[in-house]
């Protein structure tokens, strides 16, 4: 689906860009009766279209009825200190802590 309309939108693109020339070309004529504007609405109103269903095609979760959910540990760091078992002196260590 999404390579669908992942086409769909290069193409729009595309025509856009082929468009626009043309529409340069008629200016010289005094013949602008706002096609140009037109084309534009007409453009950002699909591109809407498409960017919507895109972003509400995401999985959708259902919970039954109301339910413990346990929060996560909290956690941080800190430095403390720490015996080296080699030599017998301590040393800084960054070490993580949770609740």
């Amino acid at each position: 689906m999404k390579r669908i309309i992942s086409s769909l939108l290069i193409a729009t693109a595309l025509v856009g860009s082929a468009i626009q020339p043309a529409a340069a070309r008629d200016h010289h004529h005094h013949n602008n009766t706002g096609r140009v504007i037109a084309g534009g609405v007409a453009a950002g109103v699909v591109g809407g279209l498409i960017g919507g269903a895109i972003a509400n095609s995401g999985p959708r979760y259902y919970v039954d009825g109301p339910r413990y959910v346990e929060p996560a540990p909290r956690c941080w760091y800190e430095d403390r200190d720490v015996r080296n078992r080699y030599d017998g002196y301590y040393h800084t260590e960054t070490v993580r802590v949770c609740e």
